[in-house]
């Protein structure tokens, strides 16, 4: 009922940026909090950052001062801007979004993922 297409990521030097977009579609009524996580290989999925639909925001620790969250709302789209990218920032990075469907249920629905690779 609801689908989230991720782009943005990509191969990039040590110190570079990148920006990723997540656009959500389908019966939508209102997209609460909306977030990106991410998952190297061999680890556990993480937390990166998270904005709710006030645009309140919250970063884990490692990526404060580099990375910054935002949405439009009108358009039902996720963004991380990462700045200052480190080797250890790659991972697949996901976006979640929690929705209300036009029916009132509420999902928590993810995206593909979307690969960001960062060499030293």
């Amino acid at each position: 009922q609801v689908q989230l297409v991720e782009s943005g990521g990509g191969l990039v030097q040590a110190g570079g940026s990148l920006r990723l977009s997540c656009a959500a579609s389908g019966r939508i009524f209102s997209i609460n909090n909306m977030g990106w996580y991410r998952q190297a290989p061999g680890k556990q999925r993480e937390l990166v950052a998270t904005i709710t639909g006030f645009s309140i925001t919250n970063y884990v620790d490692s990526v404060k001062g580099r990375f910054t969250i935002s949405r439009d709302n009108a358009k039902n789209t996720v963004y991380l801007q990462m700045n200052s990218l480190k080797p250890e920032d790659t991972a697949v990075y996901y976006c979640n979004a929690f929705v209300t469907l036009q029916s009132r249920g509420r999902i928590s629905q993810w995206g593909q993922g979307t690969q960001v690779t960062v060499s030293s």
